[in-house]
């Protein structure tokens, strides 16, 4: 199986560590045989909207072909924080607030229609990136994210779920490893009624499931047994009618993922080469 398309890229306009020039990913895209890929830096709150202005420039800047593509990554937040950030208190938000919140707070993304048309933004990938005010315990984690991810789910601005249950951050070891929780001793810690859930909202609300490569299939950090069950789980969504798509969620100088392992680690699990993908951009004729 050749992967020839990737929705989940970072440039050097992204608010975190990312660094490539829009103008090498096109070419190192190309040589990677990516005929189908697009552009998605960060937007956590509205505070993140002036890099994507910065990154839009860039793509234009760059006569894209109808095969490349301007997204955006919207990470679930809640409208507290995106109404606390606006009142315009806190010094360089960044990330957003990430604390102070309430457990069950109506949730939200940064970005609103308005936006999606100001910025041209062709398709969105949403992701759970961080707890929303629950307490850092197995169980507590768990429910707050499957909630995270059913509103992603049924977002109507949302096309893509990036990364289900992805994690970083809090019980990582001295080395940066992840060995128990919250779920990578026991990928079945998470109730199969989640995965049911989310794969028919999903199917029902016509959005695609992310396969990230960087964050979950080739993480150095997380322990082989949990990415050999998170295939499984992928596959299994796939059986039950879900799209999936292809991240490789790159945030790095250089466009050097390997895609040759990531095709073998989806075959050995009977997934196929059927992925989500934008048509060619139709463009006006002048």
């Amino acid at each position: 199986m050749k992967i020839t398309s990737d929705w989940h890229i970072h440039s050097r306009n992204s608010c975190d560590a990312a660094c490539m020039l829009v103008s090498d990913l096109i070419l190192e895209a190309e040589e990677k045989g990516i005929r189908d890929f697009g552009l998605t830096d960060h937007v956590h709150t509205p505070y993140n909207l002036p890099d994507i202005a910065r990154s839009h420039r860039e793509f234009l800047s760059n006569d894209p072909s109808p095969h490349f593509h301007f997204g955006v990554e919207v990470s679930c937040v809640s409208q507290w924080e995106i109404d606390e950030i606006a009142s315009g208190r806190y010094d360089n938000p960044v990330y957003g607030l990430r604390s102070g919140g309430q457990a069950g707070c109506d949730l939200a993304i940064g970005i609103n229609a308005q936006d999606v048309a100001a910025y041209q933004i062709e398709y969105v990938v949403g992701g759970t990136h961080w707890p929303m005010y629950v307490p850092l315990e197995r169980e507590a984690v768990i429910r707050d994210y499957h909630r995270q991810n059913m509103f992603l789910a049924t977002h109507p601005l949302v096309d893509i779920v990036a990364h289900p249950w992805w994690w970083m951050g809090h019980w990582q070891d001295d080395s940066g490893n992840f060995d128990a929780e919250p779920w990578f001793d026991d990928f079945g810690v998470i109730p199969k009624s989640m995965h049911d859930e989310f794969a028919a909202a999903v199917v029902e609300h016509h959005k695609a499931v992310e396969i990230n490569i960087s964050a979950n299939l080739l993480n150095p950090h997380y322990p082989a047994r949990f990415v050999r069950h998170y295939l499984e789980y992928l596959a299994e969504l796939e059986s039950k009618g879900v799209c999936l798509s292809i991240g490789s969620d790159c945030h790095s100088a250089h466009y050097d993922i390997d895609f040759d392992t990531v095709s073998q680690m989806l075959e050995s699990v009977g997934i196929e080469n059927d992925f989500w993908c934008l048509p060619p951009r139709i463009e006006a004729s002048g």
